[in-house]
């Protein structure tokens, strides 16, 4: 007897492939194919080239769901110690972002709290945030350090961001974030803390295999263009690509500056000038919109998101997800409020969580439907991909598969460490 040459088929699905350099890509009545981790086959199931049941070993009918790639979340701080609420309440009150990070909250106020957690517990309050990412459609997912602004914390973060990719079966991509905010201890000592983080930390991390890309907070309360070149420049001698957080409360030069670098991405971007955008657009590096941050932070200046479809640079959304501005754990929903805060239409919100997130990460392996790809995938309780948009909250994943395998969209257990 013939063995079946595929792993899984779906049949009857609204596939939303994003194959289309625009558009969503819809395939009505259509099947898609997954074997051995990567999809085989994608089209209308007339197309097929034998009986369901002779093409593969798990057959499965879908009545017209929709189904997209796993979603991808390209910015995020997901682990960190303690939260950032009453942050919220001050910002409520009349405080600025600026005026609550001078006064020793911010940035540094988790530095405190993520160092004094152990990486145990760091873990411990992580794992609960990546399930619901992964619950909301979220196969792959970037986290960054930075929270903890010296080696063994840095350190510790890191090892967290890889060790939720392995328990939960995701990929995770890593950013080593130093350049964050100035830590206390060195308040009056600036340069030797950026000496520290490219000549110890940065080499140190990357030699541990801890660093995937490498980014900074090109910022008036961050850091500035100079101190962000002496980083890139490390970087680029470790082999290692570059992003950037840039122009996200003044114009610091910082979009321009990652271009410069060949780099993945620039993220916020409310700041940001025509020059900067067409730097980009050369360089091919992705603008990353944060709609959970500009609605937490109540920011009224909207990055200039015609200027970047004019000059062609893709875009991708992230949640951003953090404790102290953008507390936001779904990657759907930061979709929904590109599109209404952004004015994104839903296709183009749809492909910056799939197929330009990827690109934000370095990764031509995902984001589409289409042969050969990673079989990351998200069968929805929908029919219309613009209802991903649409709907405000609730649960729509009906089944997501990592690299062709079904994995549990069991609600989180904060009891609970096995595998989701």
């Amino acid at each position: 007897m013939n063995q079946p040459r595929w792993d899984r088929l779906l049949l009857n699905a609204t596939l939303a492939t994003f194959a289309d350099a625009r558009s969503c890509g819809v395939i009505e009545q259509g099947a898609i194919a997954m074997h051995h981790g990567r999809i085989a086959w994608v089209g209308r199931m007339g197309d097929l080239p034998a009986a369901p049941a002779t093409l593969a070993a798990s057959v499965l009918s879908l009545d017209g769901a929709l189904v997209t790639p796993g979603l991808i979340d390209c910015h995020t701080h997901l682990v960190f110690g303690g939260h950032r609420a009453s942050e919220f309440d001050q910002r409520l009150n009349g405080a600025s972002y600026e005026d609550i990070a001078r006064a020793g909250g911010g940035i540094v106020a988790t530095v405190q709290s993520t160092r004094a957690a152990s990486e145990e517990a760091l873990y411990a309050q992580a794992l609960p945030r990546a399930r619901m990412l992964l619950a909301d459609g979220v196969t792959t997912m970037e986290i960054k350090s930075g929270y903890g602004l010296e080696l063994d914390s840095e350190r510790r973060m890191l090892r967290v961001a890889r060790h939720l990719g392995r328990e939960l079966g995701l990929t995770v991509q890593t950013t080593f974030l130093g350049l964050h905010a100035l830590p206390p201890e060195y308040r009056d000592r600036r340069d030797d803390y950026v000496s520290l983080v490219c000549d110890e930390m940065l080499p140190t991390l990357a030699g541990e295999g801890l660093v995937d890309a490498v980014d900074a907070f090109c910022e008036g309360i961050g850091f500035s263009r100079e101190e962000t070149r002496r980083l890139f420049d490390r970087a680029r001698q470790l082999g290692l690509p570059v992003k950037l957080h840039a122009e996200q409360l003044s114009d610091q030069g910082g979009a321009a500056l990652v271009a410069e670098y060949g780099g993945l991405s620039a993220d916020h971007l409310e700041h940001l000038t025509e020059p900067a955008v067409a730097a980009m657009a050369a360089a091919g590096t992705v603008a990353v919109l944060l709609p959970g941050a500009f609605y937490a932070l109540r920011e009224t200046r909207l990055p200039p998101v015609e200027l970047l479809r004019r000059h062609g640079v893709p875009m991708a959304v992230a949640t951003d997800c953090n404790p102290g501005t953008s507390p936001l754990l779904s990657l759907r929903l930061a979709a929904g409020m590109a599109c209404t805060l952004f004015r994104l239409m839903p296709a183009e919100a749809l492909r910056a969580v799939t197929v330009n997130a990827a690109r934000a990460l370095g990764l031509a392996d995902r984001g589409t439907l289409a042969v050969g790809q990673r079989a990351d995938l998200v069968v929805w309780d929908a029919r219309q991909a613009a209802e991903l948009c649409y709907w405000i909250g609730g649960n729509l994943a009906r089944r997501i598969y990592v690299a062709g395998q079904p994995v549990s969209r069991r609600k989180p257990d904060r009891r609970s460490s096995s595998a989701a």
